[in-house]
């Protein structure tokens, strides 16, 4: 987001203190001017791409980069820094992130040159079935469902939060909480896209007081330039520091939770039906974070890595560079290099809505989708004169056949598109792609009272009935089930060393953001941050395929309708932020120039 801010979190630094491409030459003049000692803060303008040694952060706000930069500058590895810019952005981003909701983290390992992952994706309660969002046979209406406390899952960022530090950091939570806990307690500024957020959930908000008091400050809506304060979260994250995570899985925090899920603190007189949910202690006590595998494929020489489900990021990414290896995309114009990076979408995403969901319920044929002879099996489907029409049938990757299909088609289903993205790396060489969400923006809309976060509806991101009842639905809720995703954070290696790491929010768009993003920078050449920039299209085996408005007016559409394409305008697809070593050994950080109000890429020493 835009904000000119006070960038309180720099004053918790000082209290904390005591590649593929040449480097754009914007790069070399993005530092802001060094105020003079002993002098007052200037507010830094936000900038999307920064180079230099000892670490790089991006994220969309440049309070929550700054307090990875802070812990990277006390001596904190990636995984540290993290965390510290993940629950900055829990203030600053808390429509889109906090610890009421979950994420993936995915971690490379520079000592050992390995890949790990944390999937701390939110669970369904264990007494859910089927027919969670059934009534009479019948899927409620979508907005009840998020607004509800049926939608809320069993938050899991806390404990991703606490995994990663044990396993791979080097503080405590305590410490790396610090400069979100003061920058929750001191305030940020309140910018024009916060304000729009905050109206867009406005009628929502005000049906539960504990959020209009958070949000709703007088009962108006936040003033941009104003500072919006947050004492209660100050208070929760000051209560995780002493008591670590078992406040919220085991302790007092945690019962709260329950009972703002199960008897929803709603406006008396409010006309909004909202729905209760039935979360439990015991869910809580039974949650726990998820090492699996990192989904991997090759593409171009390079080792790409992503997360497994319970996420479909890392298997469709994977099968869509599948299939667009056998391109030399490099060498193709305009309108063929779209033609072919729509289909590889519309088929990868035919194949995740058959295959995938939470493996401990599915059989997901992870390595099958990821197979490059599943992908050649798939690609051969492709018509450079003629577009595919959706939804497509999806293939077999347990029995390949060439250009063949299984089953029936199914188109794919809704999945909300508010999430936010943070990319680390340190002086070490370690790095973080950590995506992590509420859902929707502004989640549930339910604050916990006295608490300052809001719950997540996680929940949604289920099935609520199949799309095709003849086709088989792996989405479907169940007890303790995590809902599908499409959170996609990537890791590139080159003979095991990092080329560059990346993610994005954007709910089912996430996919196509990194795929596009991966293959503008390692196929069309664009330097990171231009790749992030470039205009987007999403193709999500859907019948008309998004294109944001620099596609939308470009003589490229129209020769795309003329083999068979169909459109329709998206304003803004993902936020996607980025790290990259450089050949000569320093960090680069990029982040979007315009999308969401642009977003903040730091480095510990500039050069």
């Amino acid at each position: 987001m835009t904000r000119a801010r006070r960038l309180t979190v720099l004053g918790a630094a000082a209290a904390l203190t005591g590649s593929l491409v040449a480097v754009p030459a914007a790069a070399q003049s993005a530092a802001p001017p060094r105020p003079a000692p002993g002098a007052a803060l200037a507010d830094p303008e936000k900038t999307p791409l920064a180079v230099g040694y000892g670490g790089a952060v991006a994220s969309v706000d440049a309070d929550a980069s700054a307090a990875g930069i802070a812990v990277l500058k006390r001596g904190g590895n990636a995984v540290d820094a993290a965390v510290a810019t993940a629950a900055a952005l829990g203030v600053t981003e808390p429509y889109s992130s906090g610890i009421g909701g979950g994420g993936y983290f995915v971690y490379y390992d520079a000592k050992s040159r390995t890949v790990r992952t944390l999937d701390g994706r939110e669970t369904a309660p264990r007494s859910a079935g089927k027919d969670l969002f059934l009534e009479h046979g019948k899927p409620i209406p979508f907005d009840e469902a998020v607004t509800s406390g049926l939608s809320v899952g069993t938050p899991g960022t806390p404990a991703t939060w606490d995994t990663a530090l044990r396993r791979w950091g080097s503080r405590s939570l305590g410490e790396v909480l610090r400069p979100a806990q003061r920058l929750a307690a001191r305030g940020f500024t309140v910018d024009a896209t916060f304000r729009k957020q905050t109206a867009d959930n406005e009628a929502r908000f005000r049906d539960f007081p504990a959020t209009a008091a958070l949000f709703l400050p007088g009962g108006r809506l936040p003033v941009v330039g104003s500072t919006l304060k947050n004492p209660d979260l100050a208070r929760t994250y000051e209560e995780l520091a002493r008591h670590g995570v078992d406040a919220l899985y085991r302790g007092r925090l945690g019962r709260d939770v329950v009972r703002t899920v199960d008897r929803p603190p709603v406006r008396p007189g409010a006309p909004r039906k909202v729905r209760p949910g039935a979360l439990t202690t015991d869910d809580l006590r039974a949650y726990r974070t998820l090492s699996h595998p990192p989904t991997r494929t090759t593409y171009r020489g390079l080792d790409v890595y992503g997360i497994g489900p319970s996420s479909s990021g890392g298997t469709t990414v994977a099968e869509a560079l599948n299939i667009l290896e056998k391109s030399d995309l490099s060498r193709l114009s305009e309108q063929q290099y779209l033609h072919r990076y729509i289909e590889a979408s519309r088929i990868a995403f035919a194949d995740r809505g058959r295959w995938v969901g939470d493996p401990a319920y599915e059989d997901v044929p992870t390595k099958g989708l990821t197979s490059k002879r599943f992908a050649a099996s798939r690609e051969c489907l492709i018509n450079d004169h003629k577009a595919l029409t959706s939804p497509l049938a999806p293939g077999d990757p347990r029995h390949p056949a060439p250009c063949a299909s299984t089953g029936r088609a199914a188109p794919t289903t809704y999945e909300g598109e508010n999430t936010t993205h943070l990319t680390v790396a340190d002086k070490w060489g370690n790095v973080v792609a950590y995506t992590l969400t509420i859902e929707q923006t502004g989640g549930s809309g339910i604050v916990v009272p006295g608490r300052g976060f809001l719950l997540n509806n996680e929940l949604t991101d289920f099935s609520f009935a199949p799309a095709d009842p003849a086709v088989r639905d792996p989405n479907l809720p169940g007890p303790g089930k995590r809902p599908r995703s499409s959170i996609s954070p990537t890791i590139v290696l080159r003979h095991g060393r990092p080329v560059l790491a990346l993610g994005s929010p954007g709910g089912a768009t996430i996919i196509t953001t990194v795929l596009q993003t991966l293959v503008n920078h390692l196929d069309r050449g664009m330097p990171l941050v231009d790749a992030i920039a470039a205009p987007r299209a999403s193709q999500r085996n859907a019948a008309a395929t998004e294109l944001e408005p620099g596609l939308w007016n470009s003589p490229v559409r129209r020769q795309l309708e003329a083999i068979g394409h169909a459109f329709k305008q998206n304003p803004e697809i993902g936020a996607a932020t980025g790290v990259q070593r450089l050949p000569d050994g320093r960090w680069l950080a990029a982040a979007e120039r315009v999308r969401r109000g642009g977003g903040s890429a730091m480095v510990v020493h500039r050069s």
